[in-house]
């Protein structure tokens, strides 16, 4: 087998391994979005680690957050915070979609509409 079919027999397998891995989430990324209590700017940060997905959500209406139940997979990914608003806890279901350097989520509150918006990378 020559060089050059090693080398794209190569590279046929890292893009495959890439695929399957399923894009970075890791991260910081920003986000600004109307709700029902007013405008919500955010900053999350996002550790990925095999399928898991970590990290922290800062708002500048909810208490600081620590993320829990985070999964990944492929360009999907999901999970769940957990903070207060006026000293309620509040309890929001993520779920988004990875596109380059922007995330499409999708926020779930106990019942309330969903709000969807674009959380994008910090470069």
């Amino acid at each position: 087998m020559g060089k050059i079919s090693r080398a794209v027999i190569f590279a046929a397998l890292m893009g495959a391994a890439c695929l399957a891995y399923g894009a970075d989430a890791s991260g910081t990324w920003t986000a600004s979005f109307q709700t029902q209590v007013g405008e919500q700017q955010y900053t999350y940060v996002l550790q990925v680690k095999g399928g898991a997905l970590t990290g922290t959500a800062k708002g500048n209406l909810i208490t600081d957050s620590v993320l829990s139940d985070g999964k990944v997979d492929g360009a999907k990914i999901s999970f769940v915070e957990k903070g207060s608003y006026m000293g309620m806890p509040l309890t929001f279901n993520y779920t988004g979609e990875l596109k380059g350097d922007e995330t499409h989520f999708k926020r779930e509150l106990m019942g309330f509409p969903a709000e969807e918006f674009v959380a994008k990378r910090s470069k």
